[in-house]
């Protein structure tokens, strides 16, 4: 059974009087900033002195630093900013300022687990992952709740670790609906499995599929846009409120009985052992070799794979859909 923890285990005082460096102000960086900010934290921004966000986070009045200083002036450095950029702003403007007793905090436990930064002994090294986009953990917040998370700790050379990683929970909301106890290792292999296999990479391979079959055999691309794509918000919106049961009290019977016969002869058995090569090839480490070996190929390809899926026929046809449902102008 999962350890889950929630308000009444936590308290912010493992956190007070320490000043909390947040590097990074995009999605996650901004909305747990500011969670932590009216939690009562002293909480700085630290960016490059040229980036985009160093005006917003002064208007949204914060204290803004660059990334060397607010790591050296700061008690707890929590490393918002993209995995690929991570390993070289620690080697570069993080480490040297990693004193003995400071508190090294990720939001994705990547870096740390596949040994791309590698902390010194002497600080504590935690994760809070909350499971949502940093929108809604700061919407959740301003409701007077929050979004669930994963905590961890890699490292407690304080003994204090686990109580400063539930202060950070409570203090962006998390423990209020609950955090589950993880490991870096569990959170980062179950991530990349999740995204590649089913939430972005598998959805979108289906979807596409689906859609080509039924163009290629001659029916209308917007009604294929509409019962491959369009219908599979709905059907996971039933699958977030009620689960798979509840998705299938939803629908009608004819469309549970060929889901239900159907469905497991093209998501098969072959497929799960493709799966199973795909998480292989994480634990392993080789993703993370491909990805961050060498990140400047990595983003050309990345590029061109992101050109290539706006090429696809499913675009154009969904442009013209939402336009005509008003979703997109």
């Amino acid at each position: 059974m999962a350890v889950i923890f929630k308000d009444k285990d936590a308290d912010l005082s493992a956190l007070k009087g320490k000043t909390i460096a947040v590097l990074g102000y995009g999605s996650q960086g901004r909305h747990q900033a500011l969670n932590m900010k009216d939690s009562g934290l002293d909480v700085v921004i630290g960016l490059r002195k040229d980036g985009r966000s160093w005006d917003k986070a002064v208007e949204d009045g914060f204290k803004v630093l660059e990334v060397s200083e607010a790591s050296k002036i700061s008690d707890f450095i929590i490393v918002l900013i993209p995995d690929v950029q991570q390993p070289k702003i620690y080697k570069e403007e993080i480490e040297q300022y990693l004193t003995k007793g400071k508190i090294l905090g990720f939001s994705h436990g990547f870096n740390i687990h596949f040994g791309l930064i590698k902390p010194p002994k002497d600080v504590d090294v935690i994760m809070v992952a909350p499971k949502s986009p940093g929108v809604r953990v700061r919407e959740e917040y301003l409701k007077g709740y929050g979004v669930p998370a994963l905590v961890a700790v890699q490292q407690d050379a304080t003994g204090h670790a686990w109580e400063e990683v539930l202060a950070w929970a409570k203090a962006i909301g998390s423990t209020r609906p609950g955090v589950i106890k993880t490991t870096f290792k569990e959170e980062a292999e179950t991530d990349i499995f999740g995204e590649q296999c089913v939430l972005v990479g598998g959805l979108m391979e289906l979807i596409k599929k689906g859609f080509e079959v039924l163009i290629e055999n001659g029916y209308q691309p917007e009604l294929a846009y509409f019962e491959v794509l369009n219908e599979a918000k709905l059907i996971m919106d039933l699958i977030h409120q009620g689960g798979m049961e509840g998705m299938l009290r939803g629908v009608s019977d004819t469309a549970k009985y060929g889901g239900l016969v159907y469905g497991p002869k093209v998501i098969d058995e072959e497929v799960k052992a493709k799966m199973r090569l795909v998480l292989d090839n994480i634990v392993r480490g080789n993703f993370a070799k491909e990805w961050m070996g060498d990140p400047e190929e990595s983003n050309r390809r990345l590029k061109a794979l992101m050109e290539e899926v706006s090429k696809h026929p499913i675009e154009k046809t969904g442009k013209e859909v939402r336009r005509l449902m008003g979703i997109e102008k």
